[in-house]
């Protein structure tokens, strides 16, 4: 019996050191691949480079809109590259929005390898990008983040001032993920990735919409909830429809017609 509880013992030690060790391997999850562009669902782009504070080349997509309103900038999720965004693409299109899309370091055809501080290095080129080369001014520039891009957005928008900041299926912090998502590992001490999405969201000054859905299957809805309470005024709360990945698409016309409605009580007038 002692023979196996050390036995046992030894393999979970094994894989705690794994888990944090692999803990980056586990949250960035990058293709290098672009699987599409916006050509093919029948949408104007300009493919565009951006390069950072520290020296990193990143690939994006901007897309103007007709009599736009003002500019999304928009960071995407832990997974794949921006070209598994195209559904989202046409939404804000429809909301007559010119979108900055890019991906991040380690992602598509952008260069180097993903890390947090990376991704905080990339969100800021991204924004210096569209004020000084673009001309937007930050009062027309929509900060949109789903999942981990929530996390990013939420950081740019503490040190920025945009005109509306919009989270989808945000987590509280990566440590708390940790914990809901491996209850049978102290994941809160392993945890080397933090992005709390929820104590940047209390320094923001911006207008905020937080969208989550209950069926959620990968961020509990009860962090959706958390990060709305730490919004600033003012703020409104949509709930989804749908699992994490789909869920806007679920949501449909409810999600779009919200979007349309904070949009146009929170942006300026043109």
């Amino acid at each position: 019996m002692l023979t196996l509880l050390l036995v046992l013992a030894g393999l979970y030690a094994t894989l705690v050191a794994a888990v944090y060790l692999g803990q980056s391997s586990l949250l960035y999850l990058p293709s290098r691949t672009l699987a599409a562009t916006p050509a093919q669902i029948g949408l104007d782009y300009e493919a565009l480079h951006i390069t950072t504070g520290d020296g990193v080349r990143l690939h994006g997509w901007y897309l103007p809109a007709t009599r736009s309103r003002g500019t999304l900038l928009f960071f995407h999720g832990n997974a794949g590259n921006i070209s598994h965004r195209l559904d989202s693409l046409r939404i804000f299109h429809d909301l007559r929005l010119n979108v900055l899309l890019f991906d991040y370091r380690g992602y598509g055809e952008s260069e180097g390898h993903p890390d947090e501080a990376g991704t905080y290095h990339d969100a800021e080129a991204a924004w210096d990008y569209l004020v000084t080369q673009r001309g937007e001014s930050p009062r027309r520039i929509v900060l949109f983040g789903r999942s981990l891009g929530a996390s990013v957005a939420a950081w740019l928008a503490a040190r920025r001032e945009p005109a509306v900041l919009i989270l989808e299926s945000a987590f509280i912090s990566v440590p708390e993920l940790a914990a809901d998502l491996y209850p049978w590992l102290p994941a809160r001490w392993l945890a080397r990735l933090h992005y709390p999405t929820r104590d940047y969201l209390a320094q923001a000054r911006s207008p905020v919409l937080v969208a989550h859905s209950p069926q959620d299957e990968i961020i509990p809805y009860r962090h959706g909830q958390a990060v709305y309470r730490a919004a600033p005024e003012p703020r409104q709360f949509l709930p989804m429809l749908g699992d994490h990945n789909s869920g806007f698409l679920q949501t449909g016309a409810h999600y779009r017609e919200t979007l349309e409605q904070f949009l146009t009580r929170h942006l300026p007038a043109t």
